[in-house]
Order: C-alpha cells, then sequence, then structure tokens
C-alpha cells in the first residue's frame, strides 16, 4: 500500500505497517521543526525532550509572563491538526490489526504512545499460515512459558519484575536519570509485557493479568528494597504513577492477547523492554533541558506587629521535636536558624536534622521583607530502609532550592501577615506528579518554621 496524503483524514480502510511507520516519522519529524522554528521565533531553543520538559532557566511556571502564554498557545493550536492525523492513522491500523479502536487512548499517553506506535509499527500485518512451521523465538517460548495459569503468571512477574530492577539500575547508576523513561516507560513495559507472556498459551481474564502487571511492579519495588537501590518512602511515592502505568500496560496486553496478533506482539515488546527504553533513558540522560522553577508559598497569621515578629524570622531558637508524620519517616525538618552579620551580604543558616542550609541575604527591608539565595543544602531525606546509609543518586542534587524570602504585611489590630516562599527545581520527571510530593513537603517545612515563629512572637 502506497501512502497518499488522503490517509491524514480518512477513516475508512486499512493501514499496512509500512505506511503507518511512514506517517508517523514524517509528521513527527515536521511538528518537530514547526515548533523549532515557532521557539526561535520567541527567542527560545527547542529540543527532542522540550515535549516533556518545557521551559527555560530561571522561568517560574507558576507565573507566565504574556508573551510565554502566547508562546505555548501557538503551539497547542499547531498540534491540533497532527493530533486529527494520528487520531486517524491510529485508530485505522488498530482496524487492521482486528484490535479494537478504543485502543486510541494509548495514543495520548505521553512516553507510552512512543511504545505504542512501535507496537503496531513492529506486528506484522498478517498471521502465520496455520501449517507454517514454527519459528525457534516461538518454540523456545512454547517450552519456557508453563501452560498453567499460575505457572504463567509466576514466570511473568519474576521475569519482567527483575529486568525492571536491572533498568532501573541502568538509569540511576549509569545514565543518572529520574526521568520519563523510568517512572512511565518503564512500569507501562513491565505491565504489557507481563500480560503477553502470562497469556502466551491462552487468553487469560483482565483481572489476572492485571494481577500479574501491579506483582511485576511489586517485585520490582522489592527488588530495590532488598539491593539498597531505594528506600521504602521514596518507593511508596512512586507507587501510584508505576501501579497506574503498570495496569494499563496490562490492559493493553490482555487486549492483544485476545486477539489474532498476539503471538506476534510479544517479540516487539520484549524488545522494545530490553532494547528501545535503555536507549531512551541514555537519550533523556543527554537531554540538558533546565527543570521548572517552582513557587511554594505557605501563609500564617501572627497577634503580633512586623517589628517584633522580624526577630524571629531572622534567627529562631530550637524547634520543638516534630509532630507531623512525614518528619518521623525521614523527611528533613528544620531545628534552628542562626545569623551571621547584619543585612545585605549576611549569611544565615538554617540548620535542618540532614545539616544545614547556607543562606546568603540578599534584601534587608526590616521589618517587611528578608530574601536569601541558597548555595548550600544537605539532603532532602533520610531513606527508611532495613539498611544504613543508602546512597540513593536523588538524594544529591535532584530537588534543590534556589532562594526563598519572607513577607511581613501589617495587618489591623497589631497583627502581621507571615509569608514563607521557597523557589526551587527539581530533576525528576514528569515534574507536574513529583510536585505534588515535593510542594507538599515543603509545605510542611514552612508550616513548622512559621508555627514557630509564631509561638515566639506571641508571647508576652
Amino acid at each position: 500500500m502506497k501512502p497518499s496524503i488522503t490517509d491524514l483524514w480518512r477513516w475508512d480502510g486499512p493501514l499496512d505497517r509500512g505506511t503507518y511507520a511512514f506517517w508517523g516519522i514524517l509528521l513527527a519529524g515536521l511538528k518537530y521543526n514547526i515548533d523549532r522554528l515557532i521557539a526561535a521565533s520567541f527567542g527560545r531553543e527547542w529540543r527532542p525532550f522540550s515535549y516533556l520538559k518545557p521551559g527555560l532557566p530561571g522561568e517560574d511556571i507558576t507565573h507566565l509572563v504574556p508573551a510565554t502564554g502566547l508562546f505555548y498557545a501557538i503551539l497547542v493550536a499547531v498540534a491540533l491538526p497532527f493530533l486529527w492525523a494520528g487520531t486517524v492513522l491510529t485508530v485505522r491500523r488498530l482496524r487492521t490489526l482486528e484490535l479494537p479502536p478504543w485502543l486510541v487512548v494509548f495514543f495520548f499517553l505521553p512516553v507510552a504512545n512512543l511504545f505504542f506506535f512501535l507496537v503496531l509499527t513492529l506486528v506484522p500485518d498478517r498471521a502465520p499460515q496455520l501449517d507454517a512451521p514454527q519459528g525457534p523465538f516461538r518454540a523456545w517460548l512454547d517450552a519456557l512459558v508453563p501452560e498453567s495459569r499460575i505457572g504463567s503468571a509466576t514466570l511473568a512477574v519474576l521475569v519482567t519484575g527483575l529486568l525492571g530492577v536491572g533498568l532501573t539500575l541502568v538509569a540511576v547508576n549509569a545514565a543518572g536519570e529520574y526521568g520519563w523513561g523510568l517512572f512511565v516507560g518503564l512500569p507501562f513495559l513491565l505491565g504489557l509485557n507481563a500480560a503477553l507472556i502470562h497469556g502466551w498459551h491462552a487468553p487469560r481474564s483482565l483481572t489476572s493479568c492485571l494481577l500479574a502487571g501491579a506483582a511485576a511492579v511489586g517485585v520490582l519495588a522489592a527488588g530495590l528494597l532488598a539491593f539498597a537501590i531505594e528506600g521504602i518512602i521514596c518507593l511508596a511515592m512512586a507507587a501510584p504513577i508505576g501501579l497506574v502505568l503498570a495496569l494499563l500496560g496490562a490492559t493493553l496486553g490482555w487486549t492483544i492477547q485476545n486477539c489474532r496478533i498476539a503471538p506476534r506482539t510479544l517479540p516487539p515488546a520484549m524488545v522494545l523492554l530490553i532494547v528501545v527504553l535503555p536507549l531512551l533513558m541514555a537519550a533523556e540522560a543527554r537531554d540538558t533541558a533546565p527543570a521548572p522553577l517552582i513557587a511554594v508559598v505557605t501563609t500564617v497569621e501572627v497577634d503580633a506587629p512586623p517589628e517584633r515578629v522580624w526577630e524571629h524570622v531572622v534567627a529562631f531558637s530550637d524547634l520543638p521535636p516534630p509532630e507531623s508524620w512525614i518528619f518521623e519517616l525521614g523527611v528533613a525538618y528544620p531545628v534552628r536558624a542562626r545569623i551571621d552579620g547584619r543585612g545585605v551580604g549576611a549569611i544565615r543558616h538554617c540548620e535542618f536534622s540532614t545539616g544545614p542550609f547556607v543562606e546568603p541575604i540578599t534584601a534587608w527591608e526590616q521589618p517587611s521583607r528578608l530574601a536569601f539565595d541558597v548555595i548550600a543544602q544537605p539532603r532532602p531525606m533520610k531513606e527508611l530502609s532495613p539498611y544504613t546509609g543508602i546512597e540513593a543518586p536523588h538524594l544529591d542534587g535532584f530537588l534543590r532550592s534556589e532562594r526563598g524570602q519572607f513577607l511581613l504585611t501589617p495587618l489591623p489590630g497589631g497583627r502581621t501577615k507571615l509569608e514563607g516562599t521557597t523557589w526551587y527545581r527539581h530533576r525528576i520527571w514528569p515534574s507536574p506528579y513529583w510536585q505534588v510530593w515535593s510542594d507538599a513537603i515543603i509545605h510542611a517545612i514552612h508550616e513548622r518554621v512559621l508555627a514557630h515563629v509564631k509561638r515566639l512572637s506571641e508571647q508576652p
């Protein structure tokens, strides 16, 4: 079948894998270059990973200026016809493979859509004849995979889970990256492969496939904990996104195993897990896209005038032991603050349970505003683990505070609105997911400090 321009809007007719691959690669390349030209017209740089890691150094994603908002609005408008063409092509390709059209939803999942596209491209259009001789790989799988439901599920979970441990080591130690490949691509492919292995001899139930996908992620987590690669806190934070994506992958695998293309899908799916995913991780590690700058603001009202509150903001005595469960699990918490000098250029030391923050003062507007940069900071947590001294790479430099400030606003009745702000970056992706956790932790730190300042300021 030769590619035709009408392929981009026609819903009827089959679509072979060559035509699907042709249009997919061509449209992706065209879209990237158009976006690159748009970015250049705004004085910005655009790279392949900019779709996953947008932003510029110093750009606060919580407060976009009008020009930046216009830039992203144009990108969205340009993307609409490409989304339409991709949807049309994918639906036709699914119909050709006798797969349900609703699977087109995977086309809209970041990173997972790449592997979904590759699966639809690599799977042959036609099934082999019934009397055709089996290839050596399929004969080997026939002998390797148990025919029983429990046996095939056990093998699927162990193979995919242990492969996941190895791929995690590649990502965090060899590539030094906690990115989309690790937190999106890996669990999705674990679920997909677990379901396909489990259903190699006979179609299994959806529940059985979902349990296999979830168990594969469980084996991965247990392996990371057993080999002292990660601690309990980080595994718990990663569990929601990993489990959801593994279940999505298992759902795709269950759908495929009920169709005639099932025997032709497992080999490409294993290639994606063992070969393509590490390549994606390596490419992501070489990308230099900046992490977004994020502002976290916490406010408290103090029954004292700004002049009294100011002295306890600049430096404060020892805080009481933490009561929040998040600190009891090992997240670093503030202990005390002291300052060397007065005015701009003074050095503030905010001591945490894991070490001190070093904060040179950049604005000293007594008694209304104290601002500072952060030039050194301790580890964000002590990993909760059966072992001592876990050296997880994400504890060093992946979450970094850049600056902070205290803003004191007088209120009627001699009261003060005290506002604490921290600007930080984290190089763990997908950023929106991990921001939920990091914002919550920083809010908890703010609340601990502001409550202490409030308590000291309101004392007679």
